[in-house]
C-alpha cells in the first residue's frame, strides 16, 4: 500500500492522517506514512473510524456463531444478515461516521484514511452518496478485498489498489 501511494502521490504529499485507534491499523498507517515520508505521529486517530461492533460475537470464531444462531453472513454481499446481539446495525455505523466527516469537514488538503472492512463500506457508501441498501438503513459500497485502496473524489470512487487478501464472499 505505502509503495503503490508513494508511486502515486510521491514523496511528502499534503495529506491528513487519520486511522481507526486499532493496533493494526495504526501499524498499517504507520508503514505507509513511512513510504510517503510523512510523520506517522502527526496520524489522528478517532474511534468512530473503529469496525462494526460485533457485541456478543467478539472474539468467537465465525464456525461457533454460526453453529449456534445459523448463517450470519450474506455469501453474495459478505454483509451480516441480522444485527450482532448487542451489537450494532449499518445504519448506526453511518450516524458516527457522519459525525466524524462534519467534525473534520473543513480540512485544508486530502485525508488518507486507514479504518476496516464493513465501517469503510459505509463511509465509502456515505462518501459517494449512494443509496440506501435496502435492510440496512444506510449506504453500505460493495465490498473489497483486505489490503485494497479506494480513491473518492467529488463523490466519485476509484479503486486504486485491489488488495491481494483471500476473500471468501
Amino acid at each position: 500500500m505505502g509503495a503503490a501511494l508513494r508511486r502515486r502521490l510521491g514523496r511528502k504529499p499534503p495529506l491528513a492522517l487519520w486511522a481507526s485507534p486499532t493496533g493494526r491499523a495504526l501499524q498499517t498507517l504507520a508503514v505507509i506514512a513511512e513510504h510517503l515520508e510523512l510523520d506517522w505521529h502527526d496520524a489522528r486517530t478517532d474511534i468512530r473510524l473503529r469496525e462494526i461492533d460485533i457485541g456478543a460475537w467478539g472474539e468467537l470464531y465465525y464456525a461457533d456463531v454460526m453453529a449456534e444462531a445459523g448463517p450470519i453472513i450474506d455469501r453474495t454481499t459478505g454483509l451480516f444478515v441480522r444485527r450482532p446481539p448487542g451489537g450494532e446495525w449499518y445504519d448506526e455505523i453511518a450516524v458516527r461516521l457522519s459525525g466524524w466527516l462534519d467534525d473534520t469537514k473543513d480540512g485544508t488538503c486530502d485525508r488518507l484514511i486507514v479504518m476496516h472492512g464493513m465501517s469503510s463500506r459505509v463511509l465509502r457508501g456515505l462518501l459517494t452518496g449512494a443509496a440506501d441498501r435496502p435492510g440496512y438503513g444506510t449506504a453500505v459500497a460493495d465490498g473489497v478485498r483486505q489490503g485494497a485502496m479506494a480513491e473518492i473524489v467529488d463523490g466519485v470512487e476509484r479503486i486504486l489498489e485491489q488488495g491481494d487478501a483471500f476473500d471468501p464472499y
